[in-house]
């Protein structure tokens, strides 16, 4: 069988957000405002799009999936033809065999309206379950091999867990085109310390940076006087906002000097640093607020000093349970 190789775009716009705003607060009165945001992107040749098989559960079974489907296929613009649609297939409890993961596949197809284009493991079970995720993973490479994906990556994945599933995949003769991790300038742990940029470049592998505002943190619209998100989030901000902020002082003087906003410094900061930003978005102006980030670059001086002023904070992210060695 003749298969179509994944060809992937340069920024993409993270739908993973839209999962979460399905899950909390999400009503059917949003959905034009979320055409908007995709169209506008499209347009504007942001033409990756990632969601997954776990946003929008219980009530909302697979929203985030039939939403975007929807909104590609009434898409009618400019760059229709270069949409690129990755999903994350969860490592639910009771999926353990290949089989499972070649019907997630297949049930998120039929959501989309379209075959994915990329699919990816949502995260490892080596944490906690490592006897389960043998299974799953040929799944991945069976997707490929059936010609139902044009490419398979991974999420959450360490440079040692990365380089036993390159290897087993390798055999097959599948590659691995993408790895996601949560990375931003409060959480560059899985570049710094577990050198997984040099590695994914060893092998040939685009490297996606999720949460690139590290939840809206890195945007300058919240500060240590409040008001602050509810829940959580808000606690966790507690936090991390008094140890940021030189990181916030300095990224407000590259705005300035470059006529952009924070966020847009905070994103371009990961395109510079040769990764695929996947910033979320729900409204047209956040969408614009993201866009803004492209068609120009840092400069050296002031990558090196947005990354000592980094580095030098007191608190960075939480990173993600799932993240491997």
């Amino acid at each position: 069988m003749q298969i179509q190789k994944l060809s992937l775009p340069s920024m993409g716009c993270g739908t993973w957000a839209w999962g979460n705003q399905l899950l909390w607060g999400y009503d059917e009165s949003m959905d034009d405002q979320l055409q908007a945001v995709f169209n506008l992107c499209v347009s504007n040749g942001v033409t990756l799009f990632d969601t997954g098989d776990s946003y929008g559960t219980g009530r909302l079974n697979g929203r985030s999936e039939l939403l975007l489907g929807r909104f590609s296929q009434e898409y009618v613009g400019l760059g229709k033809e270069n949409i690129c649609i990755a999903t994350k297939l969860a490592a639910y409890p009771w999926r353990w065999t290949r089989q499972s993961m070649v019907e997630a596949c297949k049930s998120s197809a039929q959501r989309l309206g379209r075959n994915v284009d990329l699919v990816q493991m949502h995260w490892s079970t080596a944490n906690y379950a490592p006897w389960q995720e043998g299974g799953l993973l040929d799944g991945l490479a069976d997707l490929y091999e059936q010609g139902l994906v044009k490419g398979v990556g991974l999420s959450n994945y360490g440079p040692k867990r990365l380089k036993q599933v390159q290897k087993k995949f390798a055999e097959r003769g599948v590659s691995i085109s993408t790895l996601q991790v949560q990375y931003s300038l409060l959480s560059t742990y899985p570049v710094t310390q577990l050198k997984l940029k040099d590695l994914c470049d060893e092998l040939g592998i685009k490297l996606i940076a999720y949460s690139p505002l590290a939840l809206g943190l890195l945007t300058g619209k919240y500060s240590e006087q409040g008001p602050l998100p509810k829940g959580i989030r808000g606690l966790l901000f507690r936090q991390i906002l008094p140890g940021m902020r030189s990181l916030l002082a300095c990224l407000r003087e590259v705005a300035q000097s470059r006529n952009k906003t924070i966020s847009q410094v905070a994103i371009n900061w990961c395109i510079c640093k040769g990764t695929i930003p996947i910033p979320g978005a729900k409204s047209v102006e956040q969408a614009r607020e993201n866009i803004g980030a492209l068609g120009w670059q840092l400069d050296a001086s002031e990558i090196l000093e947005l990354d000592r002023v980094a580095a030098n904070a007191d608190k960075k992210m939480v990173q993600n349970i799932f993240q491997t060695k």
